[in-house]
């Protein structure tokens, strides 16, 4: 069965944001200050956001963990 996964940057706010599935849910914290997984009311992972995308090239391959 095929998934759509969306996938949204904004240049200017460098942001980037990772949809599993579109639904209601809300952000929470990862091990990684420029992650955030979100979820919905249940905890399932729905998709995940990152923060400051372009520092990323001047750092080690980015690794979280969402639960």
């Amino acid at each position: 069965m095929a998934k759509e996964i969306k996938v949204w940057y904004d240049r200017e706010s460098d942001y980037l944001e990772v949809l599993f599935e579109r639904r209601a849910g809300y952000f929470r914290e990862t091990g990684n200050d420029a992650v955030m997984e979100k979820v919905d009311k249940e905890g399932n992972i729905i998709g995940f956001s990152i923060m400051k995308v372009s520092d990323l090239k001047q750092r080690k391959p980015l690794s979280v963990t969402l639960k």
